[in-house]
């Protein structure tokens, strides 16, 4: 199953679904220390303030200042690498 994002009623945050367990709910935010890889590299995107993963889906939150066309196309990178399709 691709990753594959999606609005939220919040125009600051966008799910991911990547069609496999996740783990969680786990919350991780931009400025606290964490040695989660997946949050890290996720955090490491700019404009990213936090991380919120569970079931099969990831959901990040952006600054509000920061675009969705510079982010999503980076995170889907990031979860299609650690999620691979089968």
């Amino acid at each position: 199953m691709p990753v594959w994002p999606e609005a939220t009623p919040n125009p600051n945050a966008v799910k991911f679904t990547v069609g496999r367990q996740v783990g969680g709910p786990k919350t991780f935010a931009a400025g606290q220390e964490t040695d989660d890889p997946l949050a890290l590299a996720l955090l490491a995107i700019g404009g990213v303030v936090a991380v919120f993963m569970s079931a099969d889906f990831v959901t990040l939150t952006k600054d509000p200042a920061a675009e969705w066309s510079d982010i999503a196309p980076q995170a889907q990178l990031i979860l299609e690498s650690e999620f691979p399709e089968d």
